[in-house]
């Protein structure tokens, strides 16, 4: 196993991301959120790091992170395009994944056919006592190898929603899930829009933001490199890898005075990207649901894409 050196890939990460095979659903069954009716999806990840690479037998000894789920909204009728929504950090229920994707305005009035998958170690698949535990609890590895299995997880189930009707896919990620999302821009070009809300596009620098300079003295006394750390997660960042996705199918927003992912990371995904449509509202990383401006550029993101009706 190789990341660095000319032959690592590290020096092209998009070749650590392995085709997936086809998704076969384990159980698709009715459900139910304080009154919201859905569908329950579940299936075998089958994600495996690949042979030899370190963490991977820690990685896949968490049980329940093996099983994938999805809560889905699907209109009877006519086929219509799918909106795959991914959650952010410590959320992952039902309950947060549709207070957070608002499926009274996206479903009901848009009229696109929602799904919420549930990223690696949230939710269902946590290890511990609260959802996203183990995602920053200093195994490097284990947050590379969560990144990796998000985007395996979510390769198969676009490919199993385009070939379930023929119908267009796009993705809207909301911080941990709108740096997914971007990811995905530079592995699937069909994507009919990819829209990235305050996403985390550079792991090593939230960490270096957050975590108290004591830390880091501590850490490199030990002889452990934030730089080589943070060379290592640049393999699972958006900005290593060119988006595939027309610029025009592309969207971000972010906060003002959002503190827990700055503008800087939004910004250098804006410039990565090629300077697509972007939109800054004025409040915080947890209060995009009530910004309108927030809510206009998913409608037009939604509408210019044709994933929703104009």
């Amino acid at each position: 196993v190789q990341f660095f050196g000319e032959a690592g890939w590290l020096t092209d990460p998009a070749r650590y991301f392995s085709p997936p095979p086809a998704l076969e659903p384990r159980a698709i069954e009715d459900a139910s959120s304080f009154g919201r009716t859905y569908r329950h999806l579940t299936f075998a990840s089958e994600y495996e790091p690949h042979p030899g690479e370190p963490g991977g037998e820690r990685w896949h000894a968490r049980t329940a992170n093996r099983t994938a789920h999805a809560w889905m909204l699907q209109h009877p009728g006519p086929p219509r395009p799918w909106l795959v929504c991914l959650h952010g950090y410590r959320t992952g229920s039902p309950l947060t994944g549709f207070f957070q994707f608002s499926p009274r305005w996206l479903h009901e009035t848009l009229g696109v056919n929602l799904v919420l998958p549930v990223l690696p170690l949230h939710g269902p698949r946590a290890s511990g006592w609260r959802s996203g535990d183990g995602m920053f609890s200093g195994e490097i590895l284990d947050l590379v190898h969560l990144q990796a299995q998000a985007i395996w997880d979510l390769r198969r189930l676009i490919a199993w929603l385009r070939a379930h009707d023929g119908m267009p896919v796009g993705l809207y990620g909301l911080s941990l899930g709108g740096g997914i999302a971007a990811l995905t821009a530079g592995l699937d070009p069909d994507l009919a829009c990819v829209i990235a809300g305050m996403p985390m596009v550079d792991m090593m620098g939230l960490v270096e933001r957050h975590v108290p300079p004591f830390v880091r003295t501590i850490a490199e006394r030990v002889g452990i490199s934030f730089d080589d750390i943070g060379s290592l997660l640049r393999m699972v960042s958006p900005l290593s890898i060119a988006p595939r996705v027309d610029p025009d199918r592309l969207f971000i927003f972010g906060g003002v005075a959002d503190r827990l992912v700055p503008s800087g990371q939004v910004r250098a995904l804006w410039k990565h990207w090629g300077e697509p449509r972007i939109e800054w509202h004025g409040g915080s990383h947890t209060s995009f649901g009530i910004e309108s401006k927030v809510a206009v550029l998913v409608g037009e993101a939604l509408q210019r894409t044709r994933l929703a009706a104009a």
